[in-house]
């Protein structure tokens, strides 16, 4: 598709994660952010360790595509 997306026959939640991984963590931080002035700051912490841990392997994807190409 020219947009970027995947045809839809092929969409993986691989390929749909990666395409949408910034408005995924955008999201995790909205919910974090209203998590903590509800007072749930554990909960926060919840969704934003989860924001991390998806932003960190995004980072070691592009680190080994880089070292490769």
């Amino acid at each position: 598709m020219a947009d970027g997306a995947p045809e839809p026959s092929k969409e993986t939640v691989e390929s749909l994660a990666a395409l949408y991984l910034g408005n995924v963590l955008y999201a995790l931080e909205r919910c974090a952010i209203a998590l903590e002035e509800e007072g749930k700051p554990a909960d926060a912490g919840f969704y934003r360790a989860i924001a991390r841990k998806l932003a960190e392997a995004r980072g070691r994807e592009k680190a080994g595509r880089d070292h490769l190409g």
